[in-house]
């Protein structure tokens, strides 16, 4: 299985989540799990945005950020049981169309037809 990639916003999300009730950049690095490159780029995006604010090497989540966060918990509970279906459905096409094929392998079956 191939490993899947975090969304800007599940990246975000995680930079807020780290942030907690402030942290350190080195903090943030190490439990949203990014490389230094590219917290700078998106704890830059999240001060402009206004969900952080940094006060000298301390950053802390904003109202705005608390906001953000539990809307982003409510999409993402929603989009996982969205894809959870999807999946089960996506299975459930396979098996039809297997079924589908089995009836039509076995009526052109040669053999089938001597009876």
């Amino acid at each position: 299985m191939m490993p899947r990639y975090r969304s800007r916003l599940e990246i975000i999300a995680d930079i807020l989540n780290a942030v907690g009730d402030g942290a350190k950049k080195t903090r943030i690095m190490y439990v949203a799990n990014l490389s230094h490159k590219l917290l700078e780029k998106y704890l830059k995006k999240t001060v402009e945005a206004g969900l952080i604010r940094a006060n000298k090497d301390y950053y802390e989540v904003t109202e705005k950020g608390r906001v953000f966060l539990e809307r982003f918990g409510d999409f993402s509970s929603r989009y996982s049981k969205i894809e959870r279906e999807f999946e089960e459905m996506s299975f459930e096409r396979e098996v039809l169309e297997r079924m589908c094929e089995l009836a039509i392998s076995n009526r052109d079956d040669p053999r089938r037809r001597r009876r």
